[in-house]
């Protein structure tokens, strides 16, 4: 991960690339140290209540409206944004994707973004929207800024190295960064190539859940999320900025580079986490738990205990319940499920679900185990059993994912996932 970074969640950072550039006492003085300007991003409404507001001042060496030409439209295809990102009218049904290959042209980070699914309205700052990214070149002289959602990032082959405007960080393959709505990026590879997932989270922020009965810790603890420190950039080189809005995709040209940012302040903050630190909760004695018990970070709705997104990962752990059937259970549900799959195997599903690949189950569609792990579950000695390389996750949203022309028409869509589930026959005799 990243050497110098500042731990803790939700809290309020401060940091400076010089010596006594950041203000003192007062956010905006006559005149800023080293010549900086002041400048506020806001996260939240200015009136939104004290545990909500999010804001960040920012000292840079130019005002992020110092672009030297108006926005022009552009267009990259495969990115897709609700409610009016085209989808598929694929028949419903129980969906899994190889994974998507790596492009042989040279493709960056945002040329290389899939949309799979998408759904709510990011106009009204609701719902969800699902990606793979798969890239082989660096955002060089170019910076990304998404209006619409917050992202998550969950690399699966390769790291990322995130340019942000409050400093740096590195994820591998087992971490995740977040990146707040609004906030300038530029993106490099740490390897020759590199394929994962991005969640826009068009709704309110991720938060951490509620621990209800577990009381006052495990589960993902505030201590090990991450936050970068201050790293500028001063560079009078050209540079694009790419903004996405409302869906669209708009372009303008600057004699620098935007980040800039020498010293800040606040709340408002990419941060990253290692989800190795999760510290998972489970059932000691008998049953399976709801996988609930796996969150690492919910967008809450309207509703309370209603997720607009829940990332919920099912990491490395120790299965010891008895007379117990140990892998999810059937069922159906209120939420819908896309899972992506980092490293190794699935306990619920033996075959066919690889690292890189996707699946998509949809409110009230039914799913669970293959086959062969429910032959294997219920006939293997229930020993205690350390799950080792493993490591899957969940964005699941209580609205409707819908599914993009892209991810309907590609070739990794696999034509026969139905099947693993054909051969659960009847075992019902009548007697106990």
């Amino acid at each position: 991960m990243n050497s110098k970074m500042m731990p803790g969640f939700g809290n309020d950072f401060e940091s400076e690339a010089l010596p006594d550039a950041l203000p003192q006492g007062r956010n905006s003085p006559q005149q800023c140290p080293y010549g900086l300007y002041a400048e506020q991003l806001s996260g939240s409404p200015f009136t939104a209540p004290r545990a909500t507001n999010e804001r960040s001042w920012l000292y840079r060496i130019r005002p992020s409206v110092r672009h030297s030409g108006r926005f022009t439209k552009t267009d990259y295809a495969l990115w897709k944004t609700a409610p009016t990102g085209e989808t598929h009218d694929l028949p419903l049904g129980q969906y899994r994707w190889d994974p998507i290959d790596i492009p042989d042209d040279a493709t960056d980070f945002v040329d290389g973004m899939r949309t799979i699914t998408s759904t709510g309205d990011c106009t009204q700052h609701a719902g969800m929207a699902t990606h793979i990214y798969v890239c082989n070149r660096d955002m060089d002289k170019s910076v990304f800024l998404n209006a619409d959602a917050e992202m998550l990032f969950v690399p699966q082959l390769g790291s990322l190295i995130l340019h942000t405007e409050l400093g740096q960080m590195t994820i591998d393959p087992g971490h995740i960064a977040v990146l707040p709505r609004g906030m300038m990026v530029k993106i490099q590879l740490g390897n020759n190539e590199a394929r994962g997932y991005v969640c826009e989270n068009y709704g309110a922020k991720f938060t951490l859940p509620d621990r209800g009965p577990i009381g006052a810790n495990c589960l993902a603890n505030p201590r090990d999320f991450k936050t970068p420190v201050a790293a500028y950039e001063d560079s009078d080189e050209p540079h694009e900025l790419i903004v996405k809005w409302c869906g669209g995709f708009h372009k303008t040209s600057l004699d620098h580079s935007p980040l800039d940012v020498v010293a800040w302040h606040g709340n408002y903050v990419p941060y990253c986490y290692d989800l190795a630190t999760f510290s998972p909760v489970g059932a000691i004695s008998f049953d399976h738990p709801d996988p609930s018990i796996f969150t690492v970070l919910t967008a809450p709705s309207e509703t309370t205990g209603t997720a607009n997104i829940d990332f919920v990962i099912f990491p490395e752990r120790w299965s010891v319940a008895e007379n117990t059937f140990r892998p999810p259970w059937y069922h159906r549900n209120i939420m819908s499920e896309f899972m992506g799959l980092i490293k190794g195997k699935y306990d619920a599903k033996e075959a066919g679900f690889l690292p890189g690949g996707i699946s998509l189950h949809n409110m009230m569609l039914p799913h669970g185990p293959d086959l062969d792990a429910f032959e294997k579950a219920s006939t293997s000695e229930l020993k205690p059993v350390r799950m080792t390389d493993t490591l899957a996750f969940m964005f699941e949203s209580r609205l409707p994912q819908h599914v993009s022309c892209f991810a309907a028409e590609t070739s990794m869509l696999q034509d026969d996932y139905i099947d693993c589930w054909q051969g659960l026959e009847k075992k019902f005799t009548g007697k106990k």
